[in-house]
């Protein structure tokens, strides 16, 4: 079967390191985090008390009418405002679609709504059912996103959100891809968005002890493979990316920016929060996008690592890849931008990808900060501390969701 090419022909990303692409990207290149404490909620009582913000409030990520402040959950301001980059760099003519029945829009969070939720749930104790507000629902919906970037750039075509936890960006920018390869779209808008950084968000995160309490260093908390790692920064932002047919981008002379060839999804049918420690799932979910990429191990060069900053995610990771990749794993490039961006649950994806890409496109492999102590578990090639040059032909992005949902996303350096 013959399958049409996909290219990436624009990015948007809003971290807590960066506020768009370029922003972005010299950041991570530099090694350079954006966690410190949050200010924005009061965290007395609780055990961790930093994270990984955007350092915008809701009226800075407005574009267009500012009523959308207050109509929109943050997790949805942060997609829109993500699109809207990607969409101006992709150079798409959206008000003139030859078919808007072949644009398409896939983006999903992995949580949603939270604030709002927390916000609407106080006014109905206090102030009683009536004085609910009707903005509730579509607030609070993880497809509120999908549906309202669809809504600004009119694309007609599939429209939905993927919600896997972890791997909610990386899920839904694989599912596009499939819906351009296979014929039924040209151009997709895709990946993540999430704004967990709320009460409910951290005190339920930490109940579950994921969360890293190094309150008092912030900055070196989020230290994936590290022996003395203790549990993730939890971060907010959000990822999105323009897919496009090969022939429909060139036709139009975009610039391409790199090119997805592969896609894999699996579920560990294991555990609602741990990895299966056989690592199955995992070395099924990298195999499926190598053969679905009709690649073999060995031409992987950089593996954008899922990286978490906790005990059983690296670890596993580590054990995963060396399982897939056999002697290859020893010469592999691994790295975990969350050690600078914190971990943003359903937009990571997204914004890994991104990360992925620019690596491909620049030559240049983002580093894994606050790598100072070996963990006699985690024993590859982390890209410790410091960016480094060097060009590769394939990177694979992987990212894995509670409830045992895995995903990997592998893209191609762009030679035409």
């Amino acid at each position: 079967m013959t399958h049409r090419r996909v290219v990436v022909t624009g990015m948007g990303v809003l971290a807590c390191n960066g506020v768009g692409t370029t922003a972005f990207w010299d950041a991570l290149k530099a090694g350079r985090h954006g966690i410190g404490p949050i200010t924005t909620l009061d965290l007395s009582k609780h055990k961790t008390k930093f994270g990984g913000a955007v350092p915008l409030d809701n009226a800075a990520l407005v574009i267009g009418d500012m009523k959308q402040a207050k109509r929109k959950d943050r997790f949805v301001l942060l997609a829109l405002k993500a699109a809207h980059e990607a969409m101006e760099a992709s150079g798409l003519d959206y008000k003139n679609w030859a078919d808007p029945f072949q644009a398409g829009c896939v983006v999903g969070s992995g949580i949603g709504g939270l604030k709002t939720i927390e916000e609407e749930c106080a006014v109905l104790a206090t102030r009683g059912p009536s004085r609910v507000s009707p903005f509730l629902v579509p607030k609070m919906i993880v497809d509120s996103a999908a549906g309202d970037i669809s809504i600004v750039y009119g694309t007609k075509g599939p429209n939905y959100s993927i919600t896997t936890a972890c791997a909610t960006g990386s899920h839904c920018i694989g599912a596009a891809f499939h819906h351009i390869r296979s014929g039924l779209c040209n151009v997709m808008i895709s990946g993540g968005a999430e704004a967990p950084i709320t009460d409910l968000g951290v005190a339920g995160f930490n109940s579950i002890t994921a969360l890293s309490t190094r309150n008092d260093s912030p900055e070196t908390a989020s230290r994936p493979f590290d022996r003395d790692r203790d549990g993730f920064v939890i971060g907010e932002g959000a990822g999105i990316v323009i897919l496009e047919e090969l022939e429909h981008a060139k036709k139009r002379g975009a610039t391409i920016h790199a090119e997805i060839v592969g896609f894999g999804c699996t579920g560990d049918a294991f555990h609602e929060t741990q990895p299966d420690p056989t690592g199955a799932g995992g070395i099924g979910c990298m195999l499926m996008a190598l053969r679905d990429g009709n690649l073999r191990p060995e031409q992987i060069g950089y593996i954008n690592a899922h990286g978490t900053s906790t005990k059983y995610n690296d670890a596993g990771e580590t054990k995963v890849i060396k399982a897939v990749f056999g002697d290859h794993a020893k010469n592999l490039a691994v790295s975990s931008t969350k050690s600078m961006t914190g971990h943003t649950l359903g937009a990571a994806g997204g914004i890994e990808a991104i990360a992925s890409v620019l690596a491909l496109r620049d030559g240049v492999l983002p580093p894994t900060i606050n790598y100072t102590t070996p963990d006699p578990e985690c024993d590859l090639d982390y890209v410790p501390n410091q960016a480094r040059q060097k060009q590769v032909e394939y990177a694979l992005s992987n990212n894995l969701g509670f409830g045992g949902h895995n995903a990997s996303l592998i893209f191609r350096r762009f030679q035409g």
